[in-house]
């Protein structure tokens, strides 16, 4: 049995202030009773008031880290988060088609909650091109799946079309997040399916400014429970449950005038 014990990999950005990024993404996958390896593939330096600064690591340390985890562990799912710029994509596309790290799932990061980029412009085509036809699964929001199809969604008939836009541009499951689609009192996601049948999952909005990280959260939730065997749409309605969840029993951390963490512990 040795080596046996379900284990997922993130490939994502470090968030100091530990609200999102690759905290976000341990602290879900360690919830799910799977244990956590990393590709760091940037650090910032942020709070729940914004992000003050960023850096991305040498590509050839990116390298490095993912030869590494192929020496030693058995990974069964795989997500990407904040990927920062042209060469970093490039780099963590190389080694995803080298390693063979289990069902891939992209949440293609492009700002952080409080407006400051986490994805070079020019890198967007990058992930188009290259990271998305590795895909098994892409967990756009809104503002960011309208960035990677051109299409723009005011209402949720849109949101179809753009999962369909999306899942032609090579990623073989979508889910549409629409939290950003308005409404006071629900937030729907739109999920298409490799097979072509679809669903909408359903949740009220909760007012607080408490969801840093819900993003990272929910990619890495159905990462977590991939990594178990469950199927993908169970997996991802896990995940929102899950999410939910984190949003709904609050936890207070840092000076409350910007965008707060999940409750992690949440059940």
């Amino acid at each position: 049995m040795t080596n046996e014990f379900p284990q997922a990999l993130t490939i994502a950005g470090s968030d100091s202030g530990g609200g999102a990024g690759m905290q976000a993404d341990l602290k879900t996958i360690q919830m799910r009773h799977v244990f956590a390896t990393t590709v760091v593939v940037a650090v910032t330096a942020q709070n729940t008031l914004g992000v003050q600064d960023a850096l991305a690591l040498p590509t050839e340390m990116i390298d490095a880290q993912f030869a590494s985890l192929a020496d030693d562990f058995k990974i069964r799912a795989a997500k990407t988060g904040m990927l920062a710029d042209v060469p970093t994509v490039q780099a963590v596309v190389r080694n995803l088609k080298q390693y063979d790290f289990g069902p891939l799932t992209v949440d293609p990061v492009m700002i952080a909650k409080g407006g400051a980029k986490l994805l070079a412009d020019e890198a967007i085509t990058t992930v188009k091109e290259e990271l998305l036809p590795l895909a098994t699964l892409v967990t756009p929001n809104l503002p960011e799946a309208e960035a990677l199809t051109g299409l723009k969604a005011e209402r949720p008939a849109d949101m179809v079309k753009i999962g369909q836009a999306l899942q032609k541009l090579g990623p073989k499951n979508v889910l549409v997040k629409g939290g950003h689609l308005g409404g006071d009192q629900a937030a729907s996601d739109f999920v298409l399916m490799e097979d072509g049948t679809s669903f909408w999952m359903t949740s009220p909005r909760i007012d607080t400014v408490q969801t840093h990280g819900t993003g990272d959260t929910i990619s890495a939730c159905i990462t977590a429970e991939l990594a178990k065997g469950v199927g993908l749409e169970q997996a991802i309605r896990t995940a929102k449950g899950y999410v939910e969840a984190t949003i709904r029993d609050t936890i207070q951390v840092g000076h409350g005038h910007g965008h707060g963490p999940l409750n992690h512990w949440a059940l």
